[in-house]
């Protein structure tokens, strides 16, 4: 539901993927939405990932030197599931996104698969990220609100940035080459590549890239894209891509001036810096996971265009800046639930999950530290080219940003599309034209319009269509021996 006064608001581009945007008031928060369907969050809540789970190591990966400091010259990896699984499937972010999107959502599948492993990808960008604040052992007396919005962390200067001016997707893809080779293990493992939003969308150009005569998808059993992609899946946002020639130079000139991070999640007003929305974010969601019902901390130092007029929980706080019900874009909510209609004994009023994604799932996910959600340093560069890459073909423009999509006609392997009510359809005709115009033996597309773009990645499992239909997609490639 769309409040009613928030209209008018205007949408952002797909630039804010994980982020958010303007609230004129969050006065319009006093009133509850929706029917309750489940008890309040007054206590932390027992999680299944709260019982004893199997070793999920984050590990670093050696990748060829990209200009930056030294320690920027690996990315990591988020491990779910058996070591000695057949089958991996890698899994990319979307812009802003980092590993930890996928941990609940890789939980799951790997439960209903066996001989499956979950591989989430960190781009190099998060070695930029200072998440000490959020690694203190005990939670209960850390304060990571001060660190962070006082200002003690490292913040990575654009001004002493310019090598990642060059951080665009064949550096990504180059990077992504390095993983995959890793997940195949010499070819005795299989590798089913995918992502979410624009990681769906580098999951295509890889499959598509040219790497010194060998194309990607070669190196895969398959494609899983979930509300994203190319030839135009995001059609349907409303948003058009940014790819004239004109648009373009532009962009590439502010970037050679110094303009190096994208800097789109500045307009939601929670700071001017380039990781500041997604400082926030991840605040509000290391409070929501570690004391749900206690009165939220970071409640008075919001902007007063954001501020609840009434004392609410963490969980409650986190639940403003990600739910639907509050007015926010489709491309930065999930389906959870609403303020309690009445305040604790202590004056607070908590959250009320009501919808397919518990807040205390994006709690879990959101509060980190490492891996993250967010990536506090999205490549401005890497923004163009994505754009750029849309078109999904050879082009002079394409060639001309290094950009090798040379065998897009050529791919010859399953593929899995997915697409919620975000894009309208879009995603899934996208798809469908990709597979049309090359050599993929099937596809199975999906969607549920009851979903936000975010919730396929924190839903509740008996509510996760996207799960469900990705996990018959890969029972199916595991029974084909390519």
């Amino acid at each position: 539901m769309t409040n009613p006064l928030v209209r008018g608001i205007p949408s952002p581009s797909r630039r804010t993927l994980l982020g958010a945007t303007f609230l004129s008031s969050v006065a319009l928060a006093t009133r509850a939405t929706g029917t309750a369907k489940a008890a309040s969050v007054g206590g932390r809540r027992p999680s299944p990932t709260d019982r004893a789970t199997a070793p999920e190591p984050y590990t670093p990966i050696p990748v060829a030197p990209g200009g930056g400091p030294t320690p920027t010259d690996r990315v990591h990896v988020l491990k779910i599931g058996p070591r000695n699984a057949a089958t991996v499937l890698l899994l990319v972010p979307g812009m802003f996104g980092a590993a930890n999107d996928f941990r609940l959502m890789a939980r799951d599948l790997v439960a209903a698969i066996p001989g499956l492993q979950v591989w989430a990808f960190d781009r190099r960008e998060e070695n930029l990220a200072d998440r000490t604040g959020f690694g203190r052992s005990d939670p209960a007396s850390s304060n990571p609100a001060s660190y962070y919005l006082d200002g003690h962390y490292r913040s990575q200067d654009p001004a002493a940035s310019a090598f990642a001016g060059k951080w665009g997707l064949a550096l990504t893809l180059d990077d992504l080459r390095t993983v995959v080779l890793a997940a195949r293990a010499g070819g005795s493992r299989r590798v089913v590549l995918g992502g979410h939003s624009w990681g769906a969308t580098s999951a295509l150009a890889y499959a598509a890239w040219d790497f010194a005569g060998h194309p990607g998808f070669r190196d895969l059993a398959g494609l899983a894209v979930i509300d994203g992609g190319v030839l135009g899946a995001f059609d349907g946002t409303g948003t058009p891509i940014q790819d004239s020639p004109e648009e373009v130079r532009q962009r590439l000139a502010a970037i050679e001036g110094g303009a190096v991070f994208d800097m789109t999640l500045t307009g939601v007003g929670l700071g001017g810096r380039a990781e500041s929305t997604q400082i926030w974010y991840q605040l509000a969601g290391w409070y929501a996971h570690h004391d749900p019902g206690a009165r939220s901390l970071l409640q008075p130092r919001l902007p007063d265009a954001l501020r609840p007029s009434f004392p609410v929980s963490n969980a409650a706080l986190l639940g403003l800046l990600v739910d639907a019900g509050f007015g926010w874009p489709n491309d930065i909510t999930v389906h959870s639930g609403h303020f309690a209609e009445s305040a604790d004994s202590n004056g607070v009023r908590g959250w009320v999950d009501a919808g397919i994604t518990p807040i205390s799932r994006v709690a879990e996910a959101y509060a980190g530290p490492v891996p993250g959600v967010w990536e506090w340093y999205w490549p401005a560069r890497l923004s163009v080219d994505l754009d750029i890459a849309d078109v999904y073909a050879d082009t002079d423009l394409a060639r001309s940003l290094d950009l090798r999509l040379h065998h897009a006609n050529d791919i010859d392997v399953p593929l899995y599309a997915f697409g919620t009510s975000y894009a309208k359809g879009t995603v899934l005709e996208a798809a469908r034209k990709l597979a049309a115009n090359s050599r993929v033996p099937y596809g199975i597309y999906e969607s549920d319009n009851g979903m936000n773009h975010l919730d396929p990645l924190f839903a509740a499992p008996a509510h996760n269509t996207a799960t469900h239909t990705l996990t018959e997609f890969l029972h199916k490639v595991l029974a084909t021996t390519r």
